[in-house]
């Protein structure tokens, strides 16, 4: 449960919570943003204090920071823990800035900001690939970008995120033969190539080379990508082999899915590639656990 206990809140009375023009009032009061479907993710369903006093789907960056807002008839309301922020130092609305952010949808198997991607000119970013850019499969052919995927997480100061959107961070080298090339971070449901099988990266983690970063390290906002080509191909992601996307997770949660309808007009089914896949670390083979450093934490899968 992603809930959140606060100390104090701003308030403004308008019928806009972006409508800050009745001036903002400080309250010190102590209580709890509650995450009422347990997911961790901000939506409509979230509320402070009860739920007559629902999130609006509209954040606020004070002081460098993400903020909910919450509603209450014509008072709009934005809850934090003076232990993090005192906004009380910061009711000049002026310095604020709103966004719109209706939700945040869970959604898994993506390459963080600043993979490299391998294709016929050299090593790309990730998010610098666009549709119709060619990348590189392991096997050496050269495969079009039909989507490029996206989900951006905010970690709001007043509804925290859950671990499950931490990413994992595989090591340079952790692989063998001298990859990943550098560090690898992707989402734990997102598939290596090893011994001709899929292994989840969240299959792989031993604590050590291959681990998960806490989200307390990650920025206040970080976005994950993923490459969709024709077929579920095998790509070079910092040098290691790894998954194209591949519809079993669906493309609705994704930030862009408009994009992506009003390309092709419904979704498509990409049949997986003929590889056992392994998505937890109870399943790993005995060898390839002991390679991967894993084999110490089967216990714990």
């Amino acid at each position: 449960m992603a809930n959140f206990s606060t100390t104090h809140f701003l308030l403004y009375d308008s019928a806009s919570p972006t409508d800050t023009s009745n001036g903002v009032i400080v309250y010190n009061f102590t209580d709890t943003v509650y995450d009422a479907n347990s997911d961790g993710d901000i939506d409509g369903t979230d509320y402070f204090l009860g739920p007559t006093i629902p999130y609006t789907g509209t954040t606020v960056t004070i002081n460098g920071s993400d903020y909910a807002v919450f509603v209450d008839g014509s008072f709009n309301i934005i809850p934090y823990d003076i232990a993090y922020d005192d906004l009380g130092s910061f009711t000049d609305s002026s310095t604020w800035t709103f966004n719109s952010v209706p939700e945040n949808a869970d959604v898994a198997n993506c390459f963080l900001t600043g993979t490299r991607i391998t294709t016929p000119s050299g090593e790309t970013a990730v998010e610098d690939l666009r549709i119709g850019d060619v990348v590189t499969t392991a096997d050496g052919r050269a495969v079009e970008v039909k989507w490029m995927a996206r989900q951006t997480y905010r970690q709001f100061r007043n509804m925290a995120l859950p671990e499950k959107h931490a990413p994992v961070c595989i090591s340079a080298g952790a692989l063998g033969h001298g990859l990943p090339h550098t560090d690898l971070y992707l989402t734990a449901d997102h598939g290596m190539i090893l011994d001709d099988m899929v292994v989840n990266a969240g299959a792989m983690v031993n604590g050590d080379t291959i681990r998960f970063v806490p989200l307390s390290d990650m920025p206040a906002e970080f976005t994950y990508y993923h490459v969709e080509t024709e077929h579920h191909d095998e790509i070079l992601a910092n040098g290691a082999a790894s998954e194209t996307f591949i519809d079993y997770v669906g493309r609705k949660g994704f930030d862009n899915y408009l994009e992506y309808l009003d390309l092709y007009g419904a979704d498509r089914i990409i049949p997986e590639m003929n590889r056992l896949r392994v998505s937890a670390k109870r399943l790993l083979p005995p060898q390839l656990a002991q390679r991967l450093g894993a084999a110490l934490a089967q216990n714990a899968a």
